[in-house]
């Protein structure tokens, strides 16, 4: 991941509901956990990309949490260019 991602994601992650205060209310995180919990019987897995956001929103970029934001970036640009 090119240097300037690592300094702009937690900007992104913050944006989205990723906060070092837990998941903001209302927010994209929010749907995301929303959407995790269902899907998982009411919980939060563990190492999942929810939980990996917002250890990173939490307490800055691990080696995991680069790879999800990485990971997001890429599916992201994948879609954008499939658009066009």
């Amino acid at each position: 991941m090119a240097p300037s991602l690592f300094v702009a994601a937690p900007v992104v992650l913050a944006g989205a509901g990723f906060t070092s205060a837990g998941i903001a209310a209302g927010s994209y995180a929010a749907g995301m956990m929303s959407s995790a919990a269902v899907a998982n019987g009411g919980a939060v897995a563990a190492g999942s990309l929810v939980a990996v956001l917002q250890s990173a929103g939490a307490a800055g970029l691990s080696g995991a949490a680069g790879a999800a934001v990485a990971g997001v970036g890429a599916v992201a640009g994948w879609v954008a260019s499939a658009m066009v």
